[in-house]
């Protein structure tokens, strides 16, 4: 079975700036990580292959730096990794990043298997991955919690509000998984030995199916930003003498009118 994970690096941190003109993050010197719920995605794709075999190749949206979590994704275990980096691909709004997507998945080979967290952290819309099945025309199920290969396809739990849904598709296929569906394993110091020269591919606009840059980056987006800012940090706090609390608290309460 060939699989493909969509992984994503994403800040460590809550503390980044803000491009005022365009509306985007700045990731340039931001401490980051692999989105915590792609392992997830890489951690199902990789017990897939250890039961049933086949490949895992692990792809990433993002700056040359991303390459770091195709990386950690081979001391986990994926065996071929690329980054879709390209100046004309940044600024993406959620229709154009999964339109790129699709596209660069297909330019790099035929899979039956599509596997994405179910959302990242730095955009929580939890749509990109089945936009990118909307884009490929292929089958596609979120909020996963459990799947098994059977008849030429998946079956797969999905978490709905009220009920537990399972539902067969054939490959080849898109799935978003849960938090839930395994735990992930750890990068292995032996396996980061073995993969220490593996190569990461690089690809940009001009390798994809569709190199149009009107479907891409701003340019491809028709939402657009019209403010964003970090929240304020407006909490005050005060210290209280323990012997004085219960006459500080008192007075606090009548003061808001809760006495």
């Amino acid at each position: 079975m060939n699989i493909f994970v969509c992984i994503k690096q994403v800040p460590s941190t809550n503390k980044v700036q803000v491009d005022e003109k365009t509306g985007v993050l700045k990731r340039d010197g931001v401490a980051s990580k692999m989105n915590p719920y792609d392992l997830y995605a890489l951690e199902t794709a990789l017990r897939l292959r250890e039961a049933h075999g086949g490949r895992v190749t692990v792809g990433t949206m993002g700056p040359p730096q991303a390459e770091a979590v195709v990386r950690e994704a081979y001391m986990m275990g994926a065996d071929e990794g690329y980054v879709f980096s390209d100046r004309r691909l940044g600024g993406a709004d959620v229709l154009a990043t999964s339109y790129t997507l699709s596209q660069a998945i297909r330019s790099v080979g035929d899979f039956d298997l599509i596997l994405c967290g179910k959302q990242t952290t730095d955009g929580d819309t939890a749509q990109v991955g089945p936009a990118i099945a909307e884009h490929m025309g292929i089958a596609h199920a979120a909020w996963v919690s459990r799947i098994e290969v059977a008849r030429d396809g998946v079956i797969v739990e999905q978490q709905l509000q009220d009920v537990i849904e399972t539902v067969h598709m054939p490959f080849p296929c898109l799935v978003t998984v849960e938090q839930d569906i395994f735990m992930p394993r750890l990068p292995s110091l032996k396996t980061a030995r073995q993969v220490v020269g593996r190569p990461v591919h690089i690809m940009g606009l001009d390798s994809f199916l569709d190199t149009d840059p009107d479907h891409y980056g701003l340019s491809g987006s028709p939402t657009q930003v019209e403010r964003i800012f970090p929240p304020e940090n407006d909490v005050q706090r005060e210290m209280w003498q323990a012997d004085r609390a219960a006459e500080k608290l008192h007075g606090l309460l009548k003061q808001w009118k809760f006495l």
